[in-house]
């Protein structure tokens, strides 16, 4: 998720993100251990996992330097939601996702 509207990378790609949202079932550790280091080290507030295995949703926030991280950053809270929970993305407060909406 990305801020404005498409108009706005007509001429060049995002460069910022405000939320980044993996859908993972084989890949779950690569993507906690060493895309949320990346993301984290990128200053990506928030990053979500929809855990496929578990049926869950995994919210990371707070980006933040940490050396025992694989890239030199992580996210320092952790969230992990199942359905009937609901979440809110920082970016959209206002908004509430139901997390079976985002399970198949």
């Amino acid at each position: 998720v990305v801020p404005g509207s498409p108009r706005d990378y007509l001429d060049a790609h995002p460069t910022t993100a405000l939320l980044v949202v993996e859908v993972a079932d084989t890949t779950l550790v690569y993507d906690r251990d060493l895309k949320g280091s990346l993301y984290a080290r990128a200053g990506i507030a928030e990053y979500w996992i929809v855990n496929l295995t578990d049926r869950a949703l995994e919210v990371y926030r707070d980006p933040a330097p940490s050396p025992r991280a694989r890239y030199g950053s992580s996210y320092q809270t952790f969230q992990r939601l199942s359905p009937p929970d609901s979440v809110s993305p920082l970016a959209a407060p206002w908004a509430r996702i139901a997390v079976a909406d985002l399970l198949p």
